[in-house]
């Protein structure tokens, strides 16, 4: 997924999840309140807040291991990168 697609609530919330990262731990490695992350991983379609809050959570998970896998005809959706 390139860094100029829209990631959703749901794999927001499934890469948290996946990841086994609290809401609290996510939003303090993304610098935004815990508040925003909750309203971004209640979002229907693409995760809702200011561009750069949503670009800071992708990163901190995709620092912690997750990916995110592009719309493939079967929805988009997350997977933990394989550890070396």
């Amino acid at each position: 997924m390139s860094g100029t697609d829209q990631i959703s609530g749901r794999q927001i919330a499934a890469a948290r999840a996946l990841a086994g990262i609290a809401q609290s731990e996510l939003a303090a490695s993304a610098s935004i309140s815990v508040p925003t992350l909750r309203r971004m991983e209640a979002s229907e379609g693409a995760a809702s807040g200011l561009a750069n809050n949503v670009a800071a959570v992708r990163r901190a998970l995709e620092a912690a291991g997750v990916i995110f896998v592009d719309e493939n005809g079967e929805g988009p959706g997350v997977r933990l990168r394989k550890s070396s």
